[in-house]
C-alpha cells in the first residue's frame, strides 16, 4: 500500500482512484482495530471487519470535517474505535432488560470501606440520601431512566426498552435532574458537595 499525504488521501478518496483508496483505507482500519481490540471480550475478526465497514462510512460522510490536525489515518483510525467501541458497548446492553440496569446501580457495592472509613460513611450516607431523592422526587419513568443510565445502559438502549426515542429519554433525565438539584437545594445539598464525597473513591 502506498504512503498517502493528508492531501492525497482526501484527493483520492473524492476522485477517480476512490475505490483503490477505500480499499486501502479499509485495511487500515482493520489492521489498527486488531491491535487495538486484540483480547478484548473475544470479539473475533468478522466483528473487526464490520466495525471497519461501518467505520468507514462514517469516514467517507465526515471528510469535509477532517481539520489536517494529525494524519489522516490516525484520524481515521480514532473514528473506528469509537465505532468499535459504540457497538460493543451496545452489543453488551442488547439482552439487558431495563430492571436489570436499574437493578446493577441499586446494588452496587461500595468501595472498600477499610481503605477509608470516614469517606465511605460519608459516601454511603450521601447515597442513601440520594436514593431517597429518586424515590421521592422522580415519576416512575424519570426513576427507571436515571437508575437504568447509572447503571451503565446506554441512552439508544434506554430508549428502545422505554419504548421512546433518544431526544424523549433526555428530556426525561434532564427534568429528573432539576427536580433533584431543588430538593438538594431545598436540604442545602449542593452538587459540589456530592462531587467531593466522591472523589477519589
Amino acid at each position: 500500500m502506498n504512503e498517502r499525504s493528508n492531501d492525497q488521501w482526501l484527493a483520492e478518496l473524492r476522485g477517480s482512484r476512490r475505490d483503490e483508496a477505500i480499499a486501502d483505507l479499509r485495511r487500515v482500519l482493520v489492521r489498527g482495530l486488531r491491535a487495538g481490540l486484540r483480547g478484548r471480550l473475544g470479539y473475533a475478526d468478522p466483528s473487526v471487519e464490520d466495525f471497519a465497514q461501518e467505520a468507514l462510512i462514517k469516514i467517507l460522510d465526515n471528510l469535509d470535517s477532517f481539520r489536517g490536525d494529525s494524519r489522516f489515518t490516525v484520524w481515521s483510525q480514532k473514528i473506528a474505535v469509537r465505532v468499535a467501541f459504540a457497538e460493543m458497548r451496545r452489543l453488551r446492553w442488547r439482552d439487558v432488560s431495563l430492571e436489570d440496569a436499574v437493578e446493577r446501580h441499586v446494588q452496587a457495592e461500595p468501595a472498600d470501606a477499610l481503605a477509608d472509613p470516614e469517606r465511605e460513611a460519608t459516601c454511603g450516607m450521601l447515597m442513601s440520601q440520594m436514593r431517597r431523592y429518586i424515590d421521592e422526587e422522580l415519576t416512575e419513568r424519570q426513576r427507571t431512566a436515571l437508575l437504568a443510565a447509572m447503571g451503565g445502559m446506554p441512552m439508544e438502549i434506554v430508549a428502545i426498552r422505554m419504548g421512546s426515542n433518544r431526544n424523549a429519554v433526555y428530556k426525561l433525565l434532564h427534568d429528573a435532574r432539576k427536580r433533584l438539584k431543588r430538593r438538594m437545594a431545598e436540604d442545602m445539598l449542593s452538587p459540589q458537595d456530592v462531587l467531593a464525597a466522591f472523589a477519589g473513591r
